[in-house]
């Protein structure tokens, strides 16, 4: 859960353009979604909630857990976490350690008040992480074709079109005007004497 409105803006951000990215692809994105990577017969589950994570080959939809046993035994390949005050390191390297053991190929962490950035992308030849700091961006993120770069306000991530992400409400006001500007094209079309039904 999210302890600041910064937290949690970055928290929303994340999952509404990863989903936007994602949307005609077979992709199950979720934020701050309890992970269990395997079944047990004697709780507690090993578990992990990231704050937003992506998993390449499942199916979108509503899920009160991610089961990876219920899911092809399919492991988010992605996962971010934005750090709050009462993060500890040894919390996140406890969190570092539970993704590379069950499966995650790409890990970002951020701190949006300190601007700390750190990630981890797993190597394909060696299975080993490769770590990602400040000093690699811009970075294009292999799996999921997004950029990563830093600013004076802290990181930035882009689409693959080179579109940043944006806050929920600015893509709502964007689908707005674009909605408007239909409305006054079809208002003029109609004024020409123009069904825009017969178009």
């Amino acid at each position: 859960m999210a302890e600041n409105t910064l937290q949690y803006r970055w928290i929303v951000r994340l999952v509404t353009n990863l989903k936007q990215l994602l949307k005609d692809e077979m992709a199950f994105v979720a934020g701050d979604l309890l992970w269990y990577p395997v079944q047990v017969e004697h709780p507690p589950a090993p578990c992990q909630a990231p704050d937003a994570m992506v998993v390449l080959g499942r199916p979108d939809g509503d899920r009160g857990s991610y089961k990876q046993w219920e899911e092809d035994n399919m492991a988010p390949q992605v996962v971010f976490e934005i750090l709050s005050p009462s993060n500890t390191m040894s919390e996140m390297a406890a969190k570092q350690q539970f993704y590379e053991q069950y499966g995650v190929l790409e890990m970002f962490f951020y701190n949006p008040q300190s601007h700390d950035f750190w990630g981890y992308q797993r190597a394909a030849a060696t299975d080993r992480f490769v770590l990602v700091t400040p000093l690699h961006l811009p970075w294009t993120s292999p799996l999921l074709n997004i950029r990563f770069e830093r600013s004076g306000d802290g990181l930035v991530l882009y689409h693959p079109d080179g579109e940043p992400f944006k806050e929920p409400g600015e893509l709502f006001a964007e689908r707005d005007l674009a909605r408007q500007e239909r409305d006054r094209a079809l208002a003029k079309l109609r004024e020409l004497g123009i069904d825009p039904e017969t178009l």
